[in-house]
């Protein structure tokens, strides 16, 4: 497997992140641009200034426009386009994916309109057919340092336990350690809405800065979407893992964090448009918002910092009046909610 082309979709940071990784670890690599003044822009620099600047791309990775030769005949299919792109750029491959190729989706989103998570998206695209060769990657993984080869650990997840162990071993290096995980619900979901705690944690920053309150934001935003998941039928433990907790983490704490950097903008008095024209890059955190929205109506779901969130990003609620709701709600138990969340899962996994 050493010498297969590999194929990525996507010339943003953390597409051209992936393929620089992906020729580090020795394969061909064909990285797709978008537009074509972006693929010649990278292929005769061979550096990604507007994205990833001061990287140098490896000898071995192609760039091109041209989306049927970078497909042509690729055993794997890596598509880091943004999620509300995702069907639209699939459409386009579909033609070109040879049958047996796995198909690694880094992008960590729902569907606004739909609600439906990526996987799904895939699923319905290709009616079914070409489900078991999906895997999602997903967890604490900023490009930045992906591309640094700083110390990283992310998780895949596929209903096909042989598809994600090949995604394991095609990613899996000395500065970049892959973990598999069976439940592909959870790491979709914790992937996806942990950027809109990461919108919240980064209005906190605007705000006032306050340690305590961003901790507890975390924290309970991670209870949310603990409870959304396990609604969802997903396995419980995932979210205190790399596509939960840990990637919830970072996206809320780091400098790199495109939804934190939007979010303090918001805090300190910005529109929802001024700040992500600041950003100048998809902020995921912000379409989730609308679609986590809809999924905790549609599965009965209390979602609290959600549905404030909601509310600043597209009511106009000011971001203080958020924290006070959020503070002044009916007062409630810490654990019980979790636990009880956690016995239901295990229950229904017992009945199956």
């Amino acid at each position: 497997m050493t010498h297969e082309h590999i194929a990525v979709l996507g010339a943003g940071s953390w597409g051209t992140a992936l393929a620089c990784h992906l020729a580090e670890n020795g394969y061909p690599v064909k990285l797709w641009a978008r537009r074509r003044e972006q693929a010649e822009e990278l292929a005769a620099i061979r550096e990604n200034r507007r994205y990833l600047p001061g990287v140098r791309l490896p000898v071995n990775l192609t760039v091109t426009h041209d989306l049927p030769v970078v497909l042509a005949k690729a055993r794997f299919v890596v598509f880091s386009v943004p999620s509300h792109s995702f069907r639209q750029v699939l459409r386009q491959a579909l033609d070109y994916v040879r049958e047996d190729a796995v198909i690694v989706n880094t992008a960590k989103g729902i569907e606004e309109n739909t609600m439906l998570r990526l996987s799904e998206v895939y699923s319905e695209e290709t009616g079914g057919w070409g489900a078991i060769n999906y895997v999602a990657l997903s967890g604490p993984s900023h490009a930045e340092e992906v591309a640094r080869k700083m110390p990283t650990a992310v998780v895949v997840a596929s209903g096909s336990e042989r598809a994600a162990e090949l995604a394991q071993d095609l990613f899996m290096s000395d500065s970049l350690r892959v973990y598999t995980n069976p439940d592909l619900t959870g790491v979709e979901i914790g992937g996806a809405l942990k950027n809109v705690i990461a919108l919240g944690t980064g209005i906190i920053d605007g705000l006032s800065g306050s340690d305590n309150a961003k901790a507890a934001l975390m924290t309970r935003g991670l209870a949310e979407i603990t409870r959304l998941g396990v609604a969802m039928h997903a396995n419980p433990l995932t979210f205190a893992g790399l596509a939960g907790l840990g990637d919830l983490i970072v996206t809320c704490t780091s400098r790199h964090s495109r939804n934190r950097r939007a979010g303090i903008e918001i805090g300190r008095g910005k529109t929802l448009q001024e700040a992500l024209a600041g950003v100048n890059m998809v902020v995921e955190g912000v379409r989730t918002t609308r679609a986590a929205y809809g999924l905790a109506k549609r599965w009965g779901v209390e979602m609290p910092i959600t549905e404030q969130m909601y509310r600043v990003l597209f009511e106009g609620l000011p971001p203080k009046l958020a924290v006070k709701n959020l503070m002044t709600r009916t007062k409630t138990h810490e654990v019980e909610e979790v636990a009880l969340a956690k016995i239901r899962w295990w229950i229904e996994r017992d009945e199956k």
